[in-house]
């Protein structure tokens, strides 16, 4: 299939990874994201060698590495704050990092600029109020009052994807997994030159993103899945890092700024089935959404766009390129979904501890084979 018109809802990482993909094969793309300011928090993400290396693919990776931090271990400590372990990480780009740290805003403008630059159009403040597929194409009308049609729809709008709720009703929905994560910024240390795991009740990790910057992220047991007001929220997460070891009980001590603190409950989702109906097809968290325990949501929402466009250049059918795509994906994403929540269960006490050191080279061995 060639040359064509395609609509991506959702302005994410995997949608912007797949108007990238598509862009590049050829394809006319027109992303709509739904937030008028296009807003990201503006805390980090880790990005592994399996990232590093699609990001090869997209042709982006000279840009992706300016903005980014390379490191190429990961570092396990106990709660006393020992260490116990270093796991060097496969580098799968020669002369590159294995792996990487970036601020969400850096990461956004990468795939951004680069989707822009092969053609993409991005919509802001739109949504999709229906989808028609008459087996030739759909037909689409938007909140704006506009319509267009598309040859395929590609939903890459999220964990409460809109896209997925249209097509598959019935699909698993997202499941609340007892856990949330806490995010902050921090000036990075000279000595920070890997990610640093520390094990416990409150799993905590320092990941760095800049030469100047450094992000703390910390899982804790929420049951009950609490709300927290924005006001107060610095104390908040410097309570749950009461117990932690030395090292982070001091850097929570920096932790003052309430509007600096990101905090979300962490659920999970893995859809059984088919990820398409008819010429809409679903990537990244709309089908996939895991806990970060493995540091892979966004590294499989990225390999999604990047397999997706390749079999839509293997096959004359979007129903058989779907299939194809689904096939290549699936057992990949259900390790990474699953794995991550052993990690998360572990943590609060709903399932065995989970060996971080076994976990994490595991997870290596597993995302460095091909995509």
């Amino acid at each position: 299939m060639d040359d064509l018109n395609v609509l991506v809802v959702g302005g994410g990482i995997g949608g912007l990874s797949a108007a990238i993909a598509l862009g590049r094969a050829g394809h006319r793309v027109t992303v709509i994201e739904r937030d008028p300011e296009w807003s990201v928090y503006g805390v980090g993400i880790i990005q592994q060698a399996n990232v590093v290396r699609a990001m090869d693919e997209l042709g982006v990776l000279d840009a992706f590495l300016d903005a980014a931090c390379g490191f190429d271990a990961v570092e396990i400590y106990i709660p006393s704050g020992e260490r116990v372990a270093r796991v060097p990480a496969p580098s799968l780009v020669p002369g590159r990092p294995a792996n990487v740290g970036i601020g969400r805003r850096a990461l956004q403008k990468v795939l951004g600029d680069s989707a822009r630059a092969l053609g993409a159009v991005i919509r802001l403040g739109v949504t999709v109020l229906d989808l028609d597929d008459d087996g030739r194409g759909v037909s689409v009308r938007f909140s704006d009052g506009s319509t267009a049609r598309f040859d395929i729809v590609v939903g890459a709008d999220g964990v409460y994807s809109q896209t997925r709720e249209t097509i598959l009703p019935d699909a698993a929905k997202p499941e609340f997994t007892g856990q949330g994560v806490w995010r902050y910024n921090f000036p990075r240390p000279g000595d920070l030159d890997a990610l640093h795991v520390y094990n416990g009740p409150v799993g905590v990790g320092l990941v760095p993103m800049s030469a100047e910057g450094m992000y703390l992220f910390a899982t804790s047991p929420e049951p009950g899945n609490p709300h927290y007001p924005r006001d107060g929220l610095a104390a908040v997460m410097r309570a749950k890092l009461a117990h932690a070891a030395p090292r982070i009980q001091a850097l929570a001590e920096q932790i003052t700024d309430d509007a600096g603190v990101v905090y979300r409950p962490l659920e999970g989702l893995m859809v059984g089935g088919p990820w398409h109906k008819g010429r809409v097809v679903l990537l990244g968290d709309a089908v996939h959404a895991t806990t970060p325990h493995l540091g892979q949501g966004a590294g499989m929402a990225i390999e999604d766009a990047i397999v997706l466009a390749e079999e839509l250049g293997r096959h004359d059918d979007p129903e058989a390129a779907f299939a194809a795509y689904h096939g290549r994906r699936y057992e990949r994403c259900r390790y990474i979904v699953e794995k991550s929540l052993e990690i998360c269960h572990g943590q609060i006490g709903k399932g065995p501890q989970v060996d971080n050191h076994k976990a994490t080279a595991e997870m290596f061995a597993v995302v460095s084979q091909p995509i």
